[in-house]
């Protein structure tokens, strides 16, 4: 996709096709007559000449569904990505993949690190 024009070039055609013709303006900057006559349309009927955000925004799947996965770790702390998964299968009929499920709550500082189920050591360090 391409950039943008910058602020500072749209103002100038701006300035230079009210001085003279939107025709004249395109040509000396070199831009597409439509896109200075769009900009001076933009100018008075909104006042800015400001590019519009470009992309899309993203999103999960998983985003009406953050309460049911905060939920699930605050009963089970030590639960696994797995048994989100299974969870998320049979109580809501949404399958995700692991590498969806990890990128979604590591966005949210939901992941930790987890912990062998061991028994504490006498002498090292845990």
């Amino acid at each position: 996709m391409g950039r943008p024009y910058s602020q500072d070039l749209r103002e100038r055609v701006v300035d230079a096709a009210a001085a003279t013709s939107c025709r004249q303006a395109a040509a000396r900057f070199g831009v597409g007559v439509a896109t200075s006559i769009r900009w001076m349309t933009a100018l008075t009927t909104t006042g800015t000449v400001a590019a519009r955000p470009q992309g899309r925004a993203r999103r999960s799947k998983l985003d009406p569904h953050e309460a049911f996965l905060r939920g699930l770790i605050d009963e089970k702390v030590d639960i696994t990505l797995e048994e989100m998964r299974a969870r998320l299968r049979d109580e809501h009929g949404l399958t995700v993949g692991l590498g969806t499920l990890w990128s979604f709550l590591d966005a949210r500082d939901l992941s930790y690190k987890k912990r062998q189920p061991t028994p504490p050591s006498k002498s090292g360090r845990m």
